[in-house]
């Protein structure tokens, strides 16, 4: 992954966890959901090569270089993986702001 990729997805997540947090009313905090955000999002990357049918989906461009799929790529697996584990997290700490 470039560096480019990866500060799309870094962001993306910490929004993605952000963005899931307020919905469910987290106490976690800004930080608290950045974090567990970026984590998540970090997390999908490396895992969705695992998932069969997601094999190719967040894959690095072949040539290295910064593209448009490779950015959406990192945009979407670090929202969606963001959002899902503070989401998750949130319902397992029950925390309520």
């Amino acid at each position: 992954m470039d560096v480019v990729g990866l500060l799309v997805g870094l962001a993306s997540g910490a929004a993605g966890g952000n963005v899931a947090g307020k919905v469910m009313n987290s106490g976690m905090g800004t930080l608290g959901r950045s974090i567990t955000g970026i984590v998540g999002g970090t997390g999908l990357a490396a895992l969705a090569p695992m998932i069969p049918g997601l094999e190719g989906v967040f894959a690095a461009p072949a040539e290295g270089g910064a593209n448009v799929g490779g950015i959406v790529a990192s945009l979407v697996s670090g929202g969606v993986g963001g959002g899902i584990l503070t989401f998750i997290l949130g319902l397992v700490t029950g925390k309520k702001g």
